[in-house]
């Protein structure tokens, strides 16, 4: 090779590399928003997704960025997270709730979004469809309205004694007036009366279950709500107070003292939503990924509580239990 045609090629691999390392660190540069309804600490759902997010060749820090909000507990914070994490721009946002997605897709309808948690996309607006969703927006729900209605029928075989139960729903919701519709429609066949309780702040809360607490043989089910999940604690105490029978729709409640639970398995749900981040990621589009139903449903119980309520559970239910607290 002649030293000028020598020269001229090593010059221009010299000038050709920055540009690909450049070009590489781009296609490595990726950004995921994440914001949740709920408070961030000790999650073992974002473990779960982070997880699913390496195994699929996603490393947070290494060629994707995760941005995470938590712990939303009002109007307010939720319009200045969601602001802040849109102005980031990131390549698709992970969002769990129906108020945190109901603001999300107020403030963009062009970032690509994967929700979970979500009860009812398409009664609220969010997708056009489940086969279609047709936006921005795709993702996997809690449950179908069905469920709900076996709350009220858990309750009642754990403590037949129970006449009379509060729902606890988040009333601005659609999800919150379709679950207690349907919980509503079970009652008669059930022999239980049932009212309503928002969950709106800490003090509607403590003074709906203090109300219902001052009757005999009453019990809670805590429907789905990101409400719910906020003031977690604060429910559990009550219960526990007045030594009251409480069926929840997520297992959380259950690792923090709650009775039992039966409702989707959040682990799987965070786990199937970082699959389709991936494929966004990829270059495909929400509008195409069709909202899915989840897969996995789990019974918890926690025996420790039952005793300490003085519930002998039927045998039938410790059967069918996925997971028993001792």
């Amino acid at each position: 090779m002649k030293r000028r045609a020598f020269i001229t090629l090593l010059c221009g691999t010299a000038v050709g590399l920055p540009f690909a390392a450049r070009a590489q660190q781009a296609e490595r540069a990726r950004r995921i928003g994440a914001i949740m309804g709920s408070t961030g600490t000790g999650r073992s759902d974002i473990a779960a997704f982070q997880q699913a997010l390496q195994q699929l060749g996603w490393i947070d820090g290494r060629n994707v960025r995760i941005d995470y909000r938590f712990g939303l507990g009002n109007a307010a914070d939720i319009r200045r997270h969601t602001a802040d994490l849109v102005a980031l721009a990131p390549d698709v946002i992970l969002v769990g709730g129906e108020p945190v997605l109901a603001s999300l897709l107020q403030a963009t309808r062009s970032l690509p979004i994967v929700f979970v948690a979500v009860v009812d996309p398409v009664g609220a607006g969010f997708v056009e469809s489940l086969s279609r969703p047709g936006g921005n927006a795709t993702g996997f729900i809690q449950f179908e309205y069905s469920l709900s209605g076996k709350w009220l029928q858990l309750l009642k075989e754990i403590a037949p004694s129970v006449a009379r139960a509060a729902v606890l729903r988040d009333a601005a919701t659609t999800s919150g007036a379709g679950q207690f519709a349907v919980i509503q429609s079970v009652a008669t066949s059930v022999g239980v009366e049932v009212s309503p309780i928002n969950v709106h702040d800490a003090g509607e809360i403590e003074r709906g279950i203090t109300a219902l607490a001052r009757s005999a043989n009453t019990g809670l089910v805590v429907a789905a709500s990101a409400g719910g999940l906020v003031h977690r604690d604060q429910i559990v105490g009550l219960a526990a107070r007045f030594r009251m029978p409480v069926v929840y729709f997520r297992r959380d409640f259950v690792d923090s003292g709650g009775l039992i639970s039966y409702g989707y398995d959040a682990l799987d749900q965070f786990r199937r939503a970082a699959g389709y981040v991936d494929r966004i990621l990829k270059g495909e589009k929400p509008a195409d990924l069709p909202v899915q139903a989840p897969t996995k449903y789990e019974l918890v119980v926690n025996l420790k509580t039952a005793k300490a309520l003085g519930l002998d559970l039927p045998a039938s239910v410790l059967a069918r239990a996925d997971e028993v607290i001792e």
